[in-house]
């Protein structure tokens, strides 16, 4: 008996603060499998994978906590001042978050599944096989201000920030769909549910 076809593979992407996490809450009360970047960020380097035995390789046993898990703010403390070794993590962790991604894609059967992936544009050589991108779109003032609000930044950190991820251009000229999240969180509801019926559409003879 051949397979079911596999599901068609809707990337949900955007800059920090725009509201992702909103819309994929959204799908997901909509039954949509929702199959998170950050979430396989921690998995690839779970105990007992080869992800976290290569970064041990790397840079030693200090960065386990006493439970044998990776210490993750050792990790970014490790980092933080250090380019060539963030470079050499990011090396081990994002290829193995992208197939992750790609695994789960192929093996999902529902009509579609969204894929959260927050530096999609800055990787986007590496995600060809992704068969549409959502963007959740707001301008920048928009996440300065909310940048601001959630995570107690001032206004020079919140825009250094921004300045560290793909512009909004490079995003738009990427995106199929685009939400527009400026206004209020609410008007995302109805958005979502045409989308919905859209990808459902666009599924059918996938």
């Amino acid at each position: 008996m051949s397979k079911p076809p596999r599901a068609l593979a809707i990337a949900l992407t955007g800059g920090v603060a725009a509201g992702k996490t909103a819309v994929a809450r959204r799908f997901e009360a909509l039954g949509v499998p929702v199959h998170d970047a950050d979430v396989a960020a921690r998995e690839v380097v779970a105990p007992g994978t080869a992800g976290l035995a290569a970064v041990v390789d790397a840079f030693g046993t200090g960065v386990l906590d006493d439970a044998g898990r990776l210490d993750r703010p050792a990790m970014r403390q490790r980092i933080f001042a250090d380019p060539a070794a963030r470079k050499m993590l990011e090396a081990i962790i994002h290829p193995r978050v992208r197939q992750w991604l790609h695994q789960r894609a192929l093996d999902e059967r529902a009509p579609y599944c969204l894929l959260a992936i927050p530096l999609l544009a800055e990787n986007i050589e590496h995600y060809r096989w992704i068969d549409r991108v959502l963007l959740v779109d707001v301008p920048e003032p928009v996440q300065i201000a909310r940048l601001i609000a959630r995570d107690g930044v001032d206004e020079t950190l919140a825009a250094r920030m921004l300045a560290h991820q793909a512009t909004r251009a490079e995003r738009l000229a990427l995106a199929d769909e685009v939400i527009e999240n400026s206004g209020d969180e609410s008007a995302l509801d109805d958005a979502v549910a045409k989308l919905h019926q859209r990808y459902l559409a666009l599924a059918t003879p996938h």
